[in-house]
């Protein structure tokens, strides 16, 4: 089906084209009979698939990655797919627009996108109150992956980060801190090791005092009654630092005992491309994205992975496009992997086809 629309999508402004395929997918699946046909056809399971990663249950390693839906409307829709897990967000306390449009753009030629969306979504309490109406999609993980309003300095972030964890605590199974996304102004500063420390410090304590105080939501699995504790939280990073700042990333980790690292973020570098220099010029800035990202993406996790004496626990992502993507970052030490631009190119049969493979190949998750 995929394949009869894409070069119809693609006719469409992307921006456009992906609120049409996600309004779609959900006026579809409301159609009786059609979301257990659609799961039919999407969700393989396998019990080889189940992972437990920052002490959370995984029914598979393959999750959406945010930016696909920030707000929270579609979440349920997307877990027909078979995901195992969808991280919401990046959301702010308050609602903002993000950049001018046109600001998402595809390179075809190259299978990648740029965006410089900017952090555009309805706020943390319109989140809030759709994932309280809306409940949660059968034992699919949820992230939420908090960020800081455009004109909050530097210096107040903390405060946006904290809104955020406090209002999505009850809600999701764990956080993501973005501090590496590009298209918000000198938000990649935080990334710094001063005030990255303090930052995470303090969504740690808050994260123990939410614990001791906060009546929270089953995930669906284990005894009867039982209640998940602390949320973990990951950090995700950008694919542009050295390895004197993934040094410094790993010390943080281990100071402030968050659950893991994200890896990675877009990238603001524009090699190699097969799409024209003129082009990639005229589309200006923004975060690269599919799959130019894919080494530069692999050699970060890998990096952190075995600088950690393969313990550090990585969500992996950038440039996953077929199976061999997926079980690449795998191999270099992700214990999960996370999809958005290979599914705009490849369809979301790609979901299904990782796991099958997975399954066949009986590739296991690093331990």
């Amino acid at each position: 089906m995929y394949r009869i629309l894409k070069p119809l999508l693609f006719r469409i402004a992307p921006e456009r084209a992906h609120h049409l395929t996600v309004q779609g997918l959900a006026a579809t699946l409301s159609l009786p009979g059609v979301s257990a046909a659609f799961r039919k056809q999407y969700a393989y399971s396998h019990e080889s698939l189940q992972r437990n990663v920052f002490g959370l249950p995984f029914s598979n390693p393959v999750g959406l990655a945010a930016g696909f839906d920030k707000d929270g409307k579609y979440y349920r829709d997307m877990s027909s797919l078979g995901f195992g897990f969808l991280e919401l967000g990046t959301v702010t306390p308050r609602p903002q627009p993000g950049n001018p449009t046109p600001r998402l753009f595809r390179l075809p030629a190259d299978r990648a996108l740029i965006n410089r969306m900017g952090f555009n979504n309805e706020g943390v309490d319109a989140l809030a109150r759709r994932l309280l109406r809306d409940g949660r999609p059968g034992m699919t993980v949820l992230g939420g992956n908090i960020g800081k309003n455009k004109d909050t300095p530097n210096e107040e972030a903390a405060s946006d980060y904290v809104h955020c964890f406090e209002k999505l605590f009850p809600l999701v199974d764990y956080f993501v801190v973005n501090v590496s996304s590009p298209n918000t102004p000198n938000l990649r500063a935080l990334q710094d090791r001063e005030p990255l420390t303090r930052l995470l410090t303090t969504l740690q304590e808050l994260n123990d005092k939410l614990d001791r105080g906060t009546e929270r939501p089953r995930l669906g699995l284990g005894r009867p009654g039982e209640l998940w504790q602390r949320k973990p939280i990951l950090l995700k990073i950008a694919p542009d630092l050295n390895e004197a700042q993934l040094d410094d990333i790993l010390q943080i980790v281990g100071d402030t005992a968050i659950a893991g690292i994200i890896a990675t973020n877009t990238t603001v570098a524009r090699e190699p491309l097969v799409t024209s220099p003129n082009k990639v010029a005229r589309i200006g800035n923004g975060g690269l994205s599919g799959a130019p990202l894919r080494q530069r993406s692999t050699e970060v996790i890998r990096y952190l992975y075995e600088q950690s004496d393969k313990t550090l626990d990585i969500v992996g992502v950038g440039g996953i496009e077929d199976v061999a993507s997926a079980r690449e970052k795998l191999a270099a030490g992700a214990k999960l992997i996370q999809l958005y631009s290979g599914m705009v190119y490849a369809g979301p049969g790609l979901v299904r086809d990782i796991k099958r493979d997975l399954v066949s190949s009986g590739a296991p998750s690093p331990s």
